[in-house]
């Protein structure tokens, strides 16, 4: 098994960027394994898809506060996404700026 192998498009949208306030309405996405049909639901509907022998994968991400807004010389807006630290002076983050093409 390879990282790659769960690679997938993900909109900007989609992603949280705070947890939901009540636990139980969390959103959950689930592989039918004998169709390969995804269906959506909450985690309150886990106990009722599991089987015994059945594999759980856990994402253990997490989400940082490290959204940082700015503005260049022109007076045009940048905002800064942080994902994560690379080491102590690095970090991966994606950039956007009002007016990019």
């Amino acid at each position: 098994m390879r990282v790659t192998d769960f690679s997938f498009e993900l909109p900007e949208s989609l992603i949280a960027h705070y947890p939901q306030p009540e636990r139980s309405r969390c959103r959950l996405l689930s592989l039918e394994g004998p169709t390969g049909a995804l269906t959506h639901g909450t985690f309150t509907d886990l106990l009722d898809k599991l089987n015994p022998g059945d594999l759980l994968v856990f994402n253990n991400t997490r989400v940082i506060p490290a959204r940082l807004f700015g503005r260049k010389a022109s007076g045009g807006k940048i905002e800064v996404l942080v994902a994560r630290m690379l080491a102590a002076h690095r970090i991966l983050a994606a950039s956007r700026a009002s007016g990019a093409r």
